[in-house]
């Protein structure tokens, strides 16, 4: 029997192995040598552009990037903080449609459509066009139209709040597609059983998402948390991202760039760490023992 069982764990391996080795066929080809050839540009600065003279400047890149430039260091803090902010609201959004498209309602699919055409249309030149036409800073909270008294009413501080949420709202709805998905498969792989069980002790639909729903989903959660924070650093309309890229290509300081790259890169990779060994204790995996 235990001979029996190794078996089955090797196969299982084996077929891990064959799943993942077009990935990583893939990284060594288009992504390595790229990755390893931006960090060796990051320790020298283009001299010659005709020819691409390289000339090595040791650490003088990742010291401009935290001394020297006035605008790396604020740009920075204001991408973590949309990031901080979007997140939660991005996961909690999708994780609630996922609840109400997972029961039986009529015109489900076209919900479904609906959530998930964003992920299709919203990103690269499209998206682009519509934040330069407005969309996701006042066009929102122009269309609820909520009156100037209530932001006087409210102060300057906390109407600020108010009008930057209602403001980002536009723009967390279009990004909420595949977190949707990902959440509705989640919901769907919870055995009915388990609900079934519950009401016939009594329990509520409140204490049913927090006993059953909620800790069965952790690790959606956990992945969608992954997914949301890389989107959000990554997305084409991340300011830090155009400012490396103007910088690279624009100023053609191709070194300097590489190295706020490599710090962006390494301050992410960090952070995801951090994701995983925070959450480590919360997720439950039901095939644990």
């Amino acid at each position: 029997m235990k001979e029996r069982r190794i078996g089955l764990e090797r196969k299982k391996m084996l077929a891990g192995y064959v799943y993942i080795a077009p990935w990583a066929l893939g990284f060594v080809l288009f992504m390595f040598y790229p990755l390893a050839y931006s960090l060796w540009l990051s320790f020298h600065e283009v001299v010659g552009v005709g020819n691409f003279q390289l000339e090595s400047v040791g650490w003088r890149n990742f010291n401009k990037a935290f001394v020297l430039d006035t605008e790396f260091i604020p740009l920075f803090i204001s991408v973590i903080q949309d990031a901080i902010i979007n997140t939660p609201l991005i996961l909690v959004f999708s994780l609630f449609i996922a609840i109400l498209l997972n029961h039986n309602i009529r015109g489900r699919a076209f919900f479904r459509a609906a959530f998930f055409l964003p992920v299709l249309i919203g990103s690269g030149l499209a998206m682009q066009q519509l934040l330069y036409a407005g969309v996701g800073k006042d066009t929102l909270v122009n269309g609820i139209g909520v009156p100037d008294e209530v932001f006087l009413y409210m102060g300057p501080t906390f109407s600020q709040i108010v009008f930057d949420m209602l403001s980002r709202l536009t723009v967390i709805f279009w990004k909420t597609g595949v977190q949707i998905l990902l959440f509705l498969a989640g919901l769907q792989g919870i055995s009915l059983s388990l609900y079934e069980s519950a009401r016939c002790d009594g329990a509520t639909e409140w204490e049913m998402f927090w006993k059953i729903t909620l800790p069965l989903v952790t690790p959606i959660i956990l992945l969608n948390l992954v997914f949301t924070c890389v989107d959000s650093f990554t997305d084409i309309n991340n300011r830090m991202m155009v400012y490396i890229k103007d910088t690279a290509f624009t100023k053609i300081e191709m070194g300097y760039a590489s190295g706020m790259g490599w710090i962006y890169f390494l301050f992410i990779f960090l952070l995801l760490i951090i994701v995983f060994v925070s959450t480590k204790r919360f997720v439950i995996y039901t095939g644990e023992k």
